[in-house]
């Protein structure tokens, strides 16, 4: 598929009222991205930069103006049942600290994130490269993720620290 393709695509998928259409949003990006559950709630003002390996799973949604973010050579896998927020930063890529160069953000660099099944993540939470959230955990609102979360906990904070055991 060519650039030019992909951008009248997501023309036509930011076109659409925020939060109608659903299955119609779905079946747009999934010709770009494929692996993205046909019953997935993407609400148009959705962002992706940069990154093209995403999988989305059944009956999840994704929140106003969220963005997914990153080195184009990572993957961002959100589970099914998920529920994830207004504002949210799910970032893929990073830099290398380089304390010779011009620049102390040195080489690009990327790391995968993983989102498990049925967790719930509040507005304006972000989530930095390399993390996995466990299934059925909560992220607080506001909260900076830098770790993995287990399953079946509550995180808030910055950084994000567990605050609850669900189970």
């Amino acid at each position: 598929m060519t650039k030019i393709q992909q951008l009248i695509i997501m023309i036509i998928f930011k076109s659409i009222p925020l939060t109608h259409l659903y299955k119609f949003k779905a079946k747009l990006l999934q010709i770009i991205y494929k692996k993205i559950s046909s019953n997935a709630k993407i609400v148009s003002s959705v962002k992706f930069l940069g990154i093209s390996n995403i999988e989305i799973g059944d009956d999840t949604f994704i929140g106003h103006e969220t963005m997914i973010i990153g080195a184009s050579d990572t993957k961002v896998k959100i589970g099914s049942y998920c529920d994830i927020s207004s504002r949210v930063m799910i970032i893929t890529g990073t830099h290398e600290i380089d304390l010779e160069g011009l620049h102390i953000a040195g080489n690009g660099i990327g790391k995968d994130i993983t989102i498990n099944d049925g967790v719930w993540i509040g507005a304006h939470v972000t989530l930095l490269p390399g993390v996995k959230i466990g299934t059925k955990s909560i992220i607080a609102a506001g909260a900076v993720v830098i770790h993995d979360v287990p399953a079946n906990v509550m995180v808030a904070g910055n950084p994000a620290v567990i605050k609850k055991r669900l189970v």
